[in-house]
This record gives structure tokens, sequence and C-alpha cells, in this order.
């Protein structure tokens, strides 16, 4: 349950592999009772590009600890009239964990695995004060890797299809219905008509598979007003295994982010020799035609 005052989530946050194991809440000591308080207005994601790609991230929570002990999750912005209480004073660690809505779910919001933790080591709190941190920023992990990266910025595209209709570069550059940023220019377009109904389209590499229980996540933006499904093929020595992992919802002509739990399925194929993610699209039957639109796809992991 969500309480509107102060933003908080009381919910049973599903566990993300052991990564997402908290350590335990923050015990209020001695005689403290009136709190300090935080605001925080948004976390931004920083990357190296072209290694990392675009910064295109979705944000919506903060995971707040107070000397490694979890003092709560918090919906981004918050503000200062309604400011995260933290019942300390004088120096203590603070660290703030940027989250995220896991397979686009809304009772699956996680801390980001891939995501650096911004940490205060000796914040100074003073009681019945609201300190604003304004807007944070974040970074990938140095050791984060990323098994595919397509932002449709170059004109060979690392798909593969598999019937008359293809998945092509916007045009012209910097077409308005593009996902635009300083680092993009160009989205990936699929068309559907009457004639041309179905998309099916694969990563144009097979990707190699990771230990057991790695943490494996494909993020991708996405702006369509039809049904496009993900999924994977999974090859192993009998050939090829298709997993289904969600469809995508329309969109009302906003661009959307999502981040996709692949190594849970990986996981329960242990004898495979690798994988690639696919996209399956079938015209919807009140349309006549329509544009899918895709872009900044990763697979990371560490």
């Amino acid at each position: 349950m969500l309480r509107r005052g102060l933003k908080v989530y009381y919910f049973s946050v599903v566990i993300l592999l052991s990564v997402f194991v908290v350590s335990g809440c923050y015990k209020f000591k001695g005689d403290e009772t009136i709190p300090a308080y935080i605001s925080i207005d948004d976390i931004n994601l920083n990357t190296y590009y072209p290694d990392e790609g675009t910064n295109s991230a979705d944000i919506i929570d903060v995971w707040v600890y107070l000397d490694d002990g979890l003092v709560g999750v918090f919906e981004l912005p918050i503000k200062d009239y309604e400011p995260i209480p933290i019942l300390a004073s004088g120096k203590h660690k603070l660290e703030i964990r940027p989250g995220i809505k896991l397979n686009g779910i809304s009772s699956t919001r996680v801390p980001y695995p891939f995501y650096k933790p911004i940490i205060f080591e000796d914040y100074d709190f003073f009681p019945g004060k609201t300190d604003t941190l304004g807007t944070l920023t974040t970074t990938y992990y140095s050791d984060t890797k990323f098994a595919w990266l397509e932002g449709f910025e170059q004109s060979s595209i690392s798909f593969e299809n598999y019937n008359d209709t293809i998945i092509q570069r916007t045009e012209p550059e910097n077409n308005p219905i593009a996902f635009l940023s300083p680092n993009s220019r160009y989205s990936g377009e699929i068309n559907l008509t009457t004639e041309r109904s179905q998309y099916l389209g694969t990563s144009y590499n097979s990707f190699d598979m990771q230990p057991a229980g790695t943490i494996i996540l494909l993020e991708l933006n996405f702006k369509t007003n039809n049904y496009l499904q993900v999924g994977l093929w999974i090859r192993d020595q009998y050939g090829l295994d298709e997993k289904d992992l969600l469809i995508l919802n329309h969109t009302d002509g906003e661009w959307k982010k999502i981040y996709i739990n692949l190594g849970s399925n990986l996981s329960l194929a242990p004898l495979a020799y690798d994988y690639k993610v696919i996209f399956r699209a079938g015209l919807e039957s009140d349309l006549t035609s329509t544009k899918l639109l895709i872009d900044n796809i990763k697979i990371v992991y560490r």
C-alpha cells in the first residue's frame, strides 16, 4: 500500500536473485524523536557513449539506506513539502540506490543492479532541517558488460528478419517520430499493413550463455499502438526452444522504457549453447496500418 503523504511503499518486494537481498532495516536508537529530512528531484544516468549506449533510463524510485539499513523506498520526485524523514543526527553513511520497475510491473520495483548507488560516507544530519539534494547522477558499474547495443545510429542494423516485413531506420535524420537525444538521431521502425501484417525478427548475433545465477537484463525504449511480443530463442543440442517473455503494451504516443529480466529464463537452460532475442508482432484487427518503434536496445550483465 502506498501512503500518499510520504510516498513510501509498504509492499513485499520481489527479489531478483541474491543481489537484491536487503540486509535489514535501520533501527532507530536512543532518544531520537525529531527526524532530519531530505528531498530528491530526480536521478539521471550518465553513460560513456558509445561503449555504454545512450543515457536513456526510467529511474522511478530511490531506495534509501542509513548505515546500511533500509530506511524505505520512495517514489520520485521527493519534494521539499513531502521530504523523506530520517531519524538521525550528526554524521552517518547515506546511500541512495536508483530503483526501476522490473518487467514494467509496478509491484516488482527493485534497485537496478547495474546502476551505481549514490553514497555519502559522512552525511551530516540536522534534526528538523530539510536538505534538498536536487537532481543526482548515477552511472553503470565499471564492470557492467554490454552483450548487445543497438541504437540504430548506423546504417547497418544488428537484426535478422524472417519474413517480408523488416525493421529499418527512421528517416530522415532527426525524424520527429524517433527517440531523439544528443546521441540518438534515429530509431528502429517496423511498418505493418494489411498486406504485410506480421513481423518476426531477432538479434542478428547469438549471445553466449553466462553462469547460472547471472543477472541479465534487456533494456529498450519503445513507442507503439500495436502489441509487440519479446521473447528468447535458446539453442541447445536439440535445436531452438522459444520462450515468451512479455508483451509490450500500447504507449499512447509516448516513448516508454522497460527493463526485462532474461536471467531467470536462461538459468532454466543450463545446457544451452547461446540465445537470441526475438520480436514478434501482428497487425491488430482494428488497424489498417501502424508503426512500431524501438530504440536503445541493451543486453547488460555483470
